[in-house]
C-alpha cells in the first residue's frame, strides 16, 4: 500500500534559500552579491460601503472626487434639483432611474462616484455638505394657471412664467388649485422643497378667502375646533373676520396643512360657498403688495442663509422635544 508523503511547508523565504549557493559562514558577502531589498507590497483600497472604492476617485471634470459617506438616491436625487423626495420615489418604483447601469431600488445608498441616469440621461449628482445654495422664488400666481408641467387639457403652466435654467429645474413647494391665486414657493433643492412642505416643519398657510354670506358663529367655532371631511378631520388655527361689504365677507385663515382643496371643502361643509381665495402668506414668506400677478420675486443669498438656518434650528427644537406620554 502506498502512503502519500505531505511537503514540508517551506516559507517564500526558505524556497529562495533552497536553490542559493551554500556559502560558508566565515567568508563574506560582496557588495555586489548583496539581496536587494523587499518591495513594499501595494494593497487595493478597501471598497467603501456600496460596493465601490471612492478614495482618489477623479471626476468628469478631472479633479478629484471627495470622499463621502453614501447618501439615499432620493435624497441625492432632490438635492440636485431633479425633483421633490417623493416624486424621486415614485420614479425609482416606476423603474425610470439606474445607478451604475442597474436598475434603483427603492431605499438604496449611492456614492459620489457613482453613475446616476435618469431615462438614459446622466445626472450631476450632488451630496450634503455642498457649499452651494439653492434658489428660492416667490410667485404671485393668478387664477387660471396650473400647477403642472403636462395638463392633458392644456392649460396655462405656471412654470413658463419662471426663469429659464441651463441645469436643474424649479421645483414647486406644494399646490395651488387652478382657481386659486397668491403666493406660490419655488426652489432649485427637492431637500428643501421637502423640508418646507413636509409637517415637522410647522409652517403655517394664511389665506384670505371671501365668502358669500356671513359665518356664522357657530360655523366658525366648528372650523376652529375640527370638523370631519372624507379625508380626514381638519381645522384652522387661526380665524378673523376681515370684514366686507354687501354679501361678500371677507375672512382671513391659517392652517399648518395643504391637503387638495382644504379650505374651500372646509368652508362648504359649513354650509358656505368660496367666491374667492388667496394665499397671503407661507411660513416665514408673506405675499410682497408690490408683486404684481404673474411676477415672480427671488431670495437673495443672505435670505436663503437665514431660511436655511432657521430650518435646521427648528429641525433641531423638534427633536429635543420630549415625547408626551399618552
Amino acid at each position: 500500500m502506498k502512503t502519500n508523503k505531505r511537503t514540508p511547508f517551506r516559507s517564500p523565504g526558505a524556497a529562495a534559500d533552497a536553490g542559493a549557493t551554500r556559502r560558508r559562514p566565515d567568508v563574506p558577502m560582496a557588495a555586489d552579491e548583496a539581496a536587494p531589498a523587499a518591495k513594499p507590497v501595494k494593497r487595493s483600497p478597501r471598497p467603501a460601503p456600496g460596493g465601490r472604492a471612492n478614495r482618489g476617485a477623479v471626476g468628469r471634470n478631472g479633479k478629484p472626487v471627495p470622499e463621502g459617506k453614501p447618501e439615499r438616491l432620493q435624497k441625492v436625487l432632490a438635492q440636485a434639483g431633479v425633483g421633490s423626495r417623493r416624486e424621486m420615489e415614485e420614479w425609482i418604483v416606476a423603474g425610470r432611474i439606474s445607478v451604475n447601469g442597474e436598475l434603483a431600488k427603492l431605499g438604496q445608498s449611492v456614492l459620489p462616484t457613482d453613475k446616476v441616469k435618469i431615462g438614459g440621461r446622466l445626472i450631476n449628482i450632488r451630496f450634503a455638505g455642498s457649499d452651494r445654495l439653492p434658489r428660492v422664488l416667490i410667485y404671485h400666481k393668478p387664477e387660471g394657471e396650473i400647477v403642472s408641467r403636462d395638463d392633458p387639457d392644456g392649460r396655462p403652466s405656471v412654470f413658463t412664467a419662471l426663469p429659464r435654467m441651463r441645469a436643474g429645474r424649479w421645483i414647486n413647494v406644494g399646490r395651488l388649485d387652478f382657481n386659486t391665486s397668491g403666493l406660490l414657493l419655488f426652489t432649485t433643492s427637492g431637500d428643501l422643497a421637502n423640508r418646507l412642505m413636509h409637517p415637522s416643519s410647522q409652517l403655517m398657510r394664511e389665506y384670505a378667502v371671501r365668502v358669500l354670506g356671513e359665518l356664522t358663529l357657530d360655523a366658525q367655532h366648528q372650523l376652529l375646533n375640527g370638523i370631519e371631511l372624507e379625508d380626514g378631520p381638519a381645522s384652522f388655527s387661526t380665524l378673523l373676520d376681515a370684514g366686507g361689504e354687501g354679501a361678500n365677507r371677507w375672512y382671513r385663515v391659517g392652517l399648518f396643512e395643504g391637503r387638495n382643496r382644504e379650505v374651500r371643502r372646509m368652508f362648504e361643509a359649513v354650509g358656505c360657498t368660496v367666491s374667492r381665495l388667496i394665499r397671503v402668506r407661507y411660513g416665514p414668506f408673506a405675499l410682497p403688495p408690490q408683486l404684481k400677478r404673474g411676477r415672480c420675486q427671488e431670495l437673495s443669498e443672505t435670505e436663503v442663509k437665514s431660511l436655511m438656518k432657521a430650518l435646521k434650528a427648528s429641525a433641531v427644537a423638534a427633536e429635543d422635544v420630549p415625547p408626551q406620554s399618552v
